[in-house]
């Protein structure tokens, strides 16, 4: 069993991108950067099984809240959360620990940003993993031409509207939030304990709205990187029980890479590095520690 990271361990605060975002720090201090990115409806403590691995494996460890999220900067307007600017925060989080170039692990909307970073910053990512998390540049066309897919996104369409989904998430101690969580993962998941954690990341002033903000930005999306063949080394991590996102994103996104590969989990869902944690840190100590 692997070994939980404290939800109430002290973070460290960076002024970047013109806003402050925190983050959990771990590892030794000249090791290689890994910047773990998560995604919707989580916090810095989706990571809880992979940072002390990592960090005891030699690679400086950093797992930040992104804008919007607990307790980090929530700027408002959804133009603050367009694509370029969260790769912006990722590239300024690298410099502000005095690293040039770093790996990106994302999951969910934070390996969308991973992508859209390694695809505008090429140059500074050394490596990256996506886990359940397809390439921005070809979701949407791969979303029309399977009207499967379009119908797993329809949540998309609802997050967008102005001031309902706030009302509707929040009610009730955040229970639809929960249940969402719930049904879409392997039992045992995500205990009460557990998301009691993210009900409190979720009341943070201003917090819900700066995460639905990042869904709000997809009409303002900047344009598109040119799509010419990522060089950097990328690994894709799918959970193949996603209940919303099929494996068909995963093939194209890797087809936009000289050096990517999948790893498929057969009975993971989702949340496959919370459901399969020790298989998830193999391949990423395997992929992160290869010359």
């Amino acid at each position: 069993m692997v070994h939980a990271v404290d939800p109430h361990t002290p973070g460290i605060r960076f002024e970047v991108n013109g806003i402050t975002l925190h983050g959990i720090e771990a590892g030794p201090k000249d090791g290689p950067l890994v910047i773990l990115l998560h995604g919707f409806p989580e916090f810095w403590w989706a990571w809880r099984y992979q940072i002390e691995p990592l960090a005891k494996a030699g690679f400086r460890v950093l797992a930040p809240d992104q804008r919007g999220y607990n307790l980090s900067d929530k700027p408002e307007g959804r133009r603050a959360y367009d694509l370029d600017t969260l790769a912006q925060d990722v590239i300024g989080l690298g410099e502000a620990l005095g690293y040039g170039t770093c790996s990106l692990v994302g999951h969910d909307w934070g390996g969308l940003a991973a992508w859209w970073t390694a695809s505008r910053h090429p140059d500074r990512i050394e490596r990256l993993v996506a886990i359940n998390a397809p390439h921005p540049a070809i979701a949407g066309d791969y979303m029309r031409r399977h009207p499967s897919q379009m119908l797993r996104s329809s949540y998309i369409g609802f997050f967008q509207l102005p001031y309902l989904p706030e009302i509707l998430l929040s009610a009730g101690g955040y229970r639809r939030l929960k249940r969402a969580l719930r049904r879409s993962s392997g039992s045992g998941t995500f205990p009460e304990a557990d998301l009691a954690e993210y009900e409190k990341a979720w009341s943070r002033p201003g917090a819900l709205t700066g995460m639905l903000n990042w869904y709000r930005a997809l009409p303002f999306r900047p344009p598109q990187p040119s799509l010419g063949h990522l060089a950097m080394p990328v690994l894709a991590i799918w959970g193949m029980q996603d209940r919303f996102l099929e494996f068909g994103l995963c093939e194209r996104s890797l087809a936009l890479c000289h050096r990517g590969r999948a790893l498929p989990v057969s009975q993971a869902s989702h949340w496959v590095h919370l459901e399969e944690a020790e298989t998830v840190n193999g391949a990423l100590l395997d992929f992160l520690s290869t010359s």
